[in-house]
């Protein structure tokens, strides 16, 4: 065998050895996923003296048992507490009521799953907008 064939047939068994034991580069980790709110900064609201009155407007409405609720009496004085809250922020009242007008109904049934949620203000906040 001549001496230029046994230098390609070394070369190539030499090449064909090295990309089967070649590895692909591992990836680098995928970065972890970012959370976001759409609902953007909830602080004015969870500040807002008209949530901290809903807060208690929902625990005296719960002061005497779950199975005690008034929800039609609930509902009205939240009602109540939104057009303030509106109004207070240039909104029509009518239409907070409108964009809230499910949260009565919706904090009387997780109330009763889980009574915690009236045990501090901050329960109440998650429970209501959601964990931080």
């Amino acid at each position: 065998m001549s001496k230029p064939i046994a230098c390609a047939i070394l070369a190539a068994v030499l090449l064909s050895a090295g990309a089967a034991f070649a590895r692909p580069a591992a990836a680098p980790p995928a970065p972890p996923p970012k959370t976001v709110s759409i609902q953007g900064d909830q602080a004015g609201w969870i500040n807002d003296p008209h949530m901290h009155a809903f807060y208690d407007l929902t625990k005296q409405a719960f002061a005497a048992g779950p199975a005690k609720v008034d929800e039609a009496a609930y509902t009205r004085q939240a009602y109540a507490l939104f057009a303030a809250f509106g109004a207070a922020h240039g909104m029509k009242p009518e239409q907070m009521v409108d964009h809230l007008k499910l949260i009565p109904g919706q904090m009387v049934q997780i109330a009763r799953e889980d009574p915690e949620v009236l045990k501090t203000y901050d329960n109440f906040v998650a429970a209501m907008f959601g964990p931080p």
